[in-house]
């Protein structure tokens, strides 16, 4: 038996539990079916097969979670820093006992290579283990003194917040946006990514398994225009941090305007990847090449713009190129796999569609440029490089979301800086120079929230993660994700009989 056929084997006996019972909505510690009883299909990419039946939740589904949160959420805003603690620690244990569960139905339910999904469980676990170890500090503030006053400052949870996490990675994401909220002792209302919704359920029973108390982490399956709407509507629901497409975020805002929520959004991007003729080449090739080609191209900080030097720009394309052609694309439990299918037909077509776009718009395909007959029939693309391109084209100025790099040449460092500011987007960027001093004043002038000086993505946890223009709005990472959750609080104290102004009398 091939090492692909006991992965699927082991996957279909994970999926069996979902496929017998389907994927319920959790509610104040209790796995329930919609209030009115419908559901929907959530298929594998792989062959566009139903995985499992799905709790469609709607208005009357949230308004029960939330209120379930805000019942919660005084008796663990009270529990100590050292419990939550202790608590979101056993969470990341048991999320490592787990990994290779979630890694198998991950890689069913989106399409993800198992390459890069054998971590996502064992990040998740360390994004827990980080705010963990800050749940004790959360509340803490500072000492602002003044003649004749005393300030102290401190920090309080914002109450019930409701988190919408998107399909691409949706474990990962998911932990990453509610381990925060439960260190700051917030409760939560998750409804996740219709498309790809069962690690979200594994990861709620993990919690609650893990001795987290019933209400605090409550999950509501459902589609943006009904539970997603509702919970962005609903007043017991004092923020929402949502990631995903700009459009939507703009949707979420307008909705949340009523009730006054505050937003933490992480949105798109139309990354540039800058490299100049000084650059080492070939690590500069393999960062473009794992930045746009991994995880299937769907990721919001993707490498999606490739802007080089004119006098390299032959040499450096036909390397990407040449790099693309040799990436395997096939089944997502195949560990030589590097490319899996995409999450959807529907997508799978948007992305079929900018390959004709990019065509029509003049631009070379140098590698790859359609669909891929793929195991099991489903939603597999070919890595693509686009040459030949410029920055007014749709293919370099919109989010593909998919294993597409469009490249464009450059004259000078002016030239590069123009071409990297010009799109509406401003996640990250990367830049590849030997040049210390262009570094830094050419990562002072792009307009991006993240910047990578000569390295791919690699994240250290403790630094801010989030956009510009209409790539986001705030941070998460390190304390940043505390001042999404939590309010600030100022107590002055007078320290001497100071004058007081007498008026009528």
């Amino acid at each position: 038996m091939s090492k692909l056929d006991t992965n699927l084997a082991k996957a279909n006996e994970y999926l069996a539990r979902f496929r017998a019972a389907g994927v319920l909505n959790q509610i104040a510690g209790e796995a329930v079916p919609a209030a009115d009883g419908a559901t929907f299909d959530t298929i594998s990419p792989i062959d566009l097969k139903p995985l499992a039946k799905v709790a469609h939740g709607k208005a009357a589904d949230i308004d029960r979670a939330a209120k379930a949160a805000k019942q919660a959420f005084p008796g663990w805003a009270a529990l100590s820093g050292d419990k939550r603690k202790a608590l979101l620690h056993r969470i990341a244990d048991a999320i490592v006992a787990r990994a290779e569960e979630i890694a198998f139905i991950e890689c069913m339910d989106t399409g993800q290579a198992l390459k890069f999904m054998a971590k996502a469980a064992l990040r998740g676990a360390e994004n827990f283990r980080f705010y963990a170890d800050r749940a004790p500090e959360a509340r803490d503030g500072k000492a602002l003194r003044m003649d004749g006053q005393l300030n102290v400052t401190s920090r309080a949870p914002i109450g019930p917040v409701g988190i919408i996490t998107p399909w691409n990675t949706p474990f990962m994401l998911s932990t990453w946006k509610i381990a925060p909220a439960l260190a700051a002792g917030c409760t939560v209302v998750h409804k996740p990514a219709e498309l790809s919704p069962l690690t979200a359920r594994l990861l709620v029973e993990i919690a609650e398994e893990a001795g987290l108390p019933k209400g605090v982490w409550n999950t509501v399956n459902g589609f943006g225009e009904d539970a997603g709407k509702a919970l962005t509507e609903h007043r017991d629901i004092k923020a929402i941090g949502f990631v995903g497409e700009s459009r939507t975020g703009s949707a979420i805002m307008a909705q949340g305007a009523a009730t006054l929520k505050r937003v933490h959004f992480e949105l798109g991007g139309k990354n540039p990847v800058i490299v100049f003729a000084d650059a080492d080449i070939e690590r500069a090739a393999d960062a473009a090449v794992f930045m746009i080609y991994s995880l299937n191209g769907e990721r919001c900080t993707s490498s999606s713009r490739l802007l080089v030097e004119q006098s390299i720009y032959g040499k450096f394309t036909s390397l990407v190129a040449e790099k693309a052609k040799r990436i395997k694309v096939g089944h997502p439990l195949d560990p030589d796999t590097v490319i899996g299918p995409l999450i959807h037909p529907q997508h799978e077509r948007k992305v079929l569609d900018y390959l004709d776009i990019g065509r029509r718009e003049g631009a070379t395909v140098a590698a790859g440029g359609g669909k891929v007959e793929g195991p099991g029939g489903g939603c597999y693309v070919a890595p693509t490089l686009f040459t030949e391109a410029n920055n007014g084209m749709r293919i370099a100025q919109e989010e593909i979301f998919g294993p597409v790099l469009t490249a464009i040449p450059f004259k000078d460092e002016t030239d590069a800086l123009a071409l990297a500011n010009d799109v509406s987007y401003g996640l990250t960027a990367y830049l590849w120079t030997s040049d210390v001093t262009r570094a830094l004043r050419f990562t002072d002038a792009l307009e991006a929230g993240m910047i990578w000086v000569n390295s791919e993505n690699v994240r250290h946890l403790p630094t801010p993660f989030g956009g510009v223009k209409n790539s986001g709005i705030g941070r998460d990472g390190g304390d940043w994700s505390f001042d999404f959750y939590m309010e600030t609080k100022n107590v002055a104290f007078a320290t001497t009989s100071h004058a007081i102004a007498k008026l009528g009398g």
